[in-house]
């Protein structure tokens, strides 16, 4: 069992978290502003579940639709930093991934699966399969659309621009996940997607993906193969 200060801990931050997300979708559905790129209208939220409030003041200065209840309309223009443009990039390929984390866990846990006799194996199995999966299908929604594409094509050209994205933003979770299994909750005493410590610690493993999946992001970028959202 974890210490009770890191439960304690655990309760207030998940609170904080969808507290956060639950602001962006009334803002979003209820208030009004909605999203010229309909996939956003979820990835901020979701992207709130692991940052908590620094998704608020991404979404607040730079992705919200400030012209008012309506239609969905253009965000208010003004000049994205080049950093703004990388983490607005990021957070979309983050969301497909924590999706797909936050589905395969409970998953794994409730089916109680194992690879190898380790659950930490078959967990990473299913995580990546289901990030992948719905990391493709939120690109598909922003590439096909702007270049005018069909399903199979957009599909194709999604899973080459995120493929590598994906595949960095679950190395830098994957690697956190070995931490928490290997080094700060050893067997016996493995975290379980029960705890709310392991929702904390699995969003800084969000974060800790998100950072290596930042460089990917940039190269994506810089040569054509992702486009700017």
């Amino acid at each position: 069992m974890p210490p009770e200060w890191l439960t304690v801990i655990a309760w207030l931050w998940l609170g904080v978290a969808f507290i956060t997300s639950g602001v962006i979708l009334v803002d979003i559905f209820v208030a009004g502003h909605r999203q010229q790129m309909a996939v956003m209208e979820a990835v901020y939220p979701i992207t709130a579940l692991y940052v908590g409030p620094l998704a608020l003041l991404l979404y607040w200065r730079w992705g919200r639709n400030a012209d008012g209840p309506g239609n969905r309309a253009r965000p208010a223009e003004r000049h994205k930093p080049r950093w703004v443009t990388i983490a607005i990039e990021v957070s979309h390929c983050g969301s497909g991934c924590t999706l797909g984390d936050l589905i395969a866990e409970w998953a794994i846990y409730a089916l109680a699966l194992t690879v190898a006799g380790r659950s930490l194996f078959a967990e990473y199995i299913g995580d990546y399969a289901l990030a992948l999966a719905l990391g493709v299908v939120f690109q598909c929604f922003v590439i096909a659309p702007m270049r005018g594409l069909g399903l199979r094509k957009g599909l194709e050209a999604a899973t080459k621009a995120d493929f590598v994205s994906l595949t960095f933003f679950e190395i830098g979770v994957f690697g956190w996940m070995a931490v928490m299994a290997f080094l700060f909750f050893p067997a016996p005493h493995r975290l379980m997607p029960s705890a709310p410590a392991y929702w904390l610690l699995m969003q800084v493993g969000m974060v800790v993906g998100f950072l290596t999946a930042w460089p990917a992001n940039v190269r994506l970028l810089n040569r054509g193969i992702k486009v700017v959202m």
